[in-house]
């Protein structure tokens, strides 16, 4: 599966700094917020870059390169550290949120289980669906012409690089195998990128026990 996710070369060329640190984690046994997930989020939220860290620019700089607004549409990870105390999800998704705000690194978590083909990063051509809820009914929206997204062979699976998720692939207390992206610009090293994807496998193999993972890096071509 690591190997076959893709990066259009239409994204390479507005950030050729792009990679994407993808982990493939199975077994996962998820549940409610716990003490345990509750003080990661506390430490991290004390070690948490600020949201004017050149990492956090540059995510802003990528959004602008293919024409959304950041104020108004904010990088994943931009959005997290401007949101203090970090809010309370479920076990695994408090785990990657630790890791994120603490490396200014925008992480992406989708439930394999509703996930349909290969991850590829894409610039989207605009009639693309995107699963949403809105005013608490399924809803389908649509990207804009030229928007960076995420998908899968049924749609979006996150639009704007990684401002939204769909519902679709979320993680939830029920997910058991998951795909994480870990997402790195400049001045973001490899290195540092490596390092926050040991530091999440810890987390998770502290909920789980056992897990298995398979992970990889993939750059801009």
């Amino acid at each position: 599966m690591i190997e076959d996710i893709w990066i259009d070369p239409a994204v390479s060329a507005l950030r050729p700094d792009f990679a994407v640190l993808a982990m493939g984690v199975y077994g996962l046994r998820n549940g409610p917020t716990d003490d345990r997930s509750r003080a990661w989020l506390a430490a991290a939220a004390q070690d948490a870059v600020a949201g004017d860290h050149p990492k956090v620019e540059a995510w802003r700089e990528a959004y602008r390169a293919f024409g959304a607004k950041p104020q108004r549409t904010r990088p994943s990870v931009d959005a997290l550290v401007r949101r203090m105390p970090l809010p309370e999800i479920n076990l695994v998704v408090d785990a990657y949120n630790t890791i994120s705000v603490r490396h200014g690194l925008p992480i992406g978590g989708e439930d394999l289980a509703h996930y349909e083909g290969t991850a590829r990063l894409v610039r989207a051509g605009g009639d693309e669906t995107f699963e949403v809820i809105d005013k608490g009914e399924p809803a389908v929206d649509h990207p804009e012409i030229g928007e960076v997204v995420w998908r899968d062979d049924r749609g979006v699976t996150c639009r704007r690089w990684n401002w939204r998720q769909c519902v679709r692939t979320r993680i939830t207390e029920e997910t058991v195998d998951a795909l994480f992206l870990l997402e790195r610009l400049e001045p973001m090293s490899l290195e540092e990128l490596k390092a926050a994807g040991e530091e999440l496998t810890a987390l998770l193999e502290q909920i789980t026990p056992g897990i298995r993972v398979e992970s990889g890096i993939v750059s801009a071509s």
